[in-house]
C-alpha cells in the first residue's frame, strides 16, 4: 500500500487578518458567502494575500485539486493500492477515502473544500473527506510506514522507474510531496529526500510520476 501525502498544502480558509479586505469581501459577496468561510485563493485575493506572512506562496487550492484528481483517478487507487492524505500549512489533515470522486470543475472543488472546513466532513453521512487537526509528524506516526520518502529538488536524483521499483520493495511506503508552488518545506520533514528530475517540477507532475512508476512494479 502506497501512502501519498500532499504536505504543507496551501489550502486554507481566508485568515481573519484579511477577512475585511475589499478583495476578499467583494469576492465573498459575489458568491453569497461570509468572507471567513471562503477558501483563500491567490487568483481572487492577490491584493490581500500580499499582507500575509509567506504571501507569495499562499492561496493555491488549485495544486491540491489537480493532485487529487490525478491520484484518485489512477489505476493504483482503483486497484486498492493507494491512500491519499492532504496536510495543510495550518497542521490539519484531510483523510480522503479511495472511492471519493473529486469534482473536475475547479469552482465546485473550492465549494467542496469550503464545506469541509466548515463541517469537518463531507458528505456528513459518508465522510468521504474528513478534516482533523493533526501535524504531519502525527500523521506519519499514525500510518506507521516502513519507509518514508520526501520529494525534494535537492534530494538524491533517481529516475522515476528506479524510484517506482524502490517503493515496490516496501510493504507500506509513504511519500511526501509539497503542496505549495515553490520554495522549501517550512518545517522539518523526516525521511529520505529524493528528486525525480534535475529541475523543479510541479507537485501534480511529481504525483503522476510516483504513481505511474509505482504501478509498473506493483500491479
Amino acid at each position: 500500500m502506497l501512502h501519498l501525502v500532499i504536505a504543507e498544502a496551501e489550502l486554507e480558509p481566508v485568515p481573519k487578518d484579511i477577512a475585511n479586505h475589499p478583495a476578499v469581501v467583494n469576492h465573498a459577496r459575489r458568491r453569497g458567502k461570509r468572507p471567513e468561510e471562503t477558501i483563500l485563493d491567490a487568483t481572487y485575493h492577490h491584493a490581500a494575500i500580499k499582507k500575509l506572512p509567506d504571501g507569495e506562496r499562499r492561496g493555491r487550492p488549485d495544486i491540491v485539486h489537480v493532485c487529487l484528481l490525478n491520484a484518485l483517478e489512477s489505476i493504483a487507487n482503483r486497484e486498492g493500492l493507494l491512500r491519499v492524505y492532504v496536510h495543510t500549512r495550518n497542521d490539519e489533515v484531510i483523510y480522503v477515502k479511495p472511492e471519493t470522486r473529486i469534482p473536475r470543475n475547479y469552482n465546485r472543488f473550492v465549494g467542496l473544500m469550503e464545506s469541509l472546513f466548515k463541517n469537518r466532513a463531507v458528505p456528513r453521512d459518508l465522510k468521504l473527506l474528513r478534516l482533523e487537526e493533526k501535524s504531519l509528524g502525527e500523521l506519519v506516526d499514525e500510518i506507521k510506514p516502513d519507509g518514508v520518502f520526501v520529494m525534494h529538488e535537492d534530494g538524491e536524483l533517481m529516475k522515476p522507474p528506479e524510484f517506482g521499483r524502490t517503493l515496490s520493495r516496501f510493504q507500506n511506503p509513504l511519500v511526501v510531496v509539497g503542496g505549495f508552488p515553490h520554495g522549501d518545506f517550512r518545517g522539518k520533514i523526516p525521511g529520505r529526500k529524493v528528486s525525480l528530475y534535475r529541475e523543479p517540477l510541479m507537485a501534480w507532475t511529481v504525483v503522476n510520476e510516483i504513481i505511474i512508476n509505482f504501478e509498473h512494479w506493483s500491479l
